[in-house]
C-alpha cells in the first residue's frame, strides 16, 4: 500500500556518509519536530537524477528553507558510499542530506518501489518528492514512469507558496 498525505512516515534505518564512515539515520528521529523535503531518485549518478533532480534541490535549497523547510534530503536505493560520493560530486554538502536506502526497505515500506531489472538495476525507489511535517506526510508527489515534473524542487516550492 502506498503512503498517503496524512500518514506517518514508517520507522526505518537509513544510512548517510560521514567523515568517520557510514552512520545510521533513524527516520523516527530524522523527521521528528521539523519539516523535511525528501525526494527519491531511482539511482545515484543516473542521467535525469544527476542532470535535473538533485541539482534542482541544490539550486533551490535556500528558497525551500526560506519557506519553512528545515532539511532537504535525497534518498536512493544505493549504499552510503555511493550516495556520499554523488553528494560530493554534485556539491550537495550543506544543502541536501544524502540518504542511502541500501536494501530498499524504506522505499518498500512507503509502497514506492519500481522494478528496473530491464535496465540491470533491480528493485529501486520510484521518483517522488514528499514534504514531511513532524513525521507526517503533508505533500506527496509521485512521478509517472519515465517522467520528471511533479517531484522537482520547483514543483515542491510551488506547493509551499
Amino acid at each position: 500500500m502506498t503512503i498517503s498525505v496524512g500518514d506517518k512516515v514508517p520507522s526505518a534505518t537509513l544510512m548517510t556518509m560521514t567523515d568517520s564512515g557510514p552512520a545510521p539515520v533513524h527516520t523516527d528521529e530524522f523527521f521528528a519536530g521539523r519539516t523535511v523535503a525528501l525526494f527519491s531518485v531511482p539511482g545515484a549518478f543516473t542521467p535525469t537524477c544527476s542532470a535535473k533532480h538533485l541539482p534542482g534541490f541544490i539550486d533551490h535549497a535556500e528558497e525551500l528553507k526560506a519557506k519553512g523547510v528545515d532539511e532537504i534530503a535525497c534518498i536512493a536505493v544505493n549504499d552510503a558510499f555511493v550516495m556520499g560520493a554523488w553528494g560530493k560530486s554534485a556539491s550537495a554538502d550543506g544543502k541536501v542530506t544524502m540518504l542511502a536506502d541500501g536494501n530498499g526497505s524504506f522505499s518498500e515500506a512507503l509502497g514506492l518501489t519500481m522494478d528496473a531489472s530491464k535496465f540491470g538495476m533491480g528493485k529501486r525507489g520510484q521518483r517522488f518528492s514528499v514534504l514531511v511535517k513532524d513525521g507526517v506526510v503533508s505533500e506527496l508527489n509521485i512521478e509517472e514512469p519515465g517522467a520528471f515534473r511533479v517531484s522537482s524542487a520547483e514543483h515542491l516550492l510551488g506547493q509551499l507558496a
